[in-house]
């Protein structure tokens, strides 16, 4: 078998509160293999997407070891981490992070162009394109709908075509036919990339959907 696209080993993750140190993950081991699809369920403050920050290289483990293709993300600077997401790692988030006084094909084409990518406004109209919002490039988030937002992160999040898709709730913000309009978008974003997908769900239908599913308990593996 080849090289796990993560490797994690006794992940430790403890932040620091007004009441003294909070211990959030304790001792998270656990292998994703290329093109799998991970949910990670569990109750709320379990875990779930502290430990997908912390695969997505957002969040540094205080403890143990987080490799993601073939890269240790334990000792890397915080720009080391944002020159290594780039072009490898998509990430969509529940509250959908556009930048607000940019348009839909402006949000997604500047990552592409912090990345150097030349071509970034014709992958940025691509993208928008496949996610069935070619027609509003122009608009700005406030003048989308929470599906809408959420299409444009989804496009801003699969232009570069990545090997990794995270996602985190991706749905929590939206009606059930909005949010199951997304979750199919992203299945089929990441059959045509090949990507590794891991997300974190509520949802037990999606759960079924993926690969397998790793539940979560006061920051361990159940």
């Amino acid at each position: 078998m080849s090289d796990p696209v993560f490797h994690l080993s006794n992940v430790m993750l403890s932040l620091k509160g007004n009441a003294g140190s909070v211990d959030i993950l304790r001792g998270i081991s656990l292998d994703v293999q290329a093109g799998e699809t991970i949910a990670l369920i569990g109750p709320s403050g379990s875990g779930k997407s502290s430990l997908l920050m912390v695969m997505g290289g957002l969040e540094q483990a205080t403890g143990g070891m987080v490799t993601a293709l073939g890269q240790n993300l334990t000792t890397m600077s915080e720009d080391d981490l944002a020159r290594f997401r780039r072009g490898r790692m998509g990430i969509v988030f529940q509250s959908f992070h556009l930048i607000p006084t940019m348009t839909a094909i402006e949000n997604v084409a500047t990552p592409l162009e912090l990345a150097g990518d030349p071509d970034a406004f014709a992958k940025a109209e691509a993208a928008l394109g496949v996610v069935g919002l070619g027609h509003r490039g122009g608009h700005y988030p406030a003048q989308m709908s929470g599906g809408e937002q959420q299409r444009v992160a989804l496009a801003r999040a699969c232009a570069p075509q990545p090997q990794i898709l995270l996602a985190d709730e991706p749905t929590g913000n939206l009606d059930s036919t909005n949010g199951a309009a997304i979750m199919d978008l992203l299945f089929d974003l990441r059959d045509q990339f090949g990507s590794t997908l891991v997300l974190v769900t509520h949802d037990p239908k999606l759960a079924e959907r993926c690969d397998r599913s790793i539940a979560l308990a006061d920051g361990k593996v159940a």
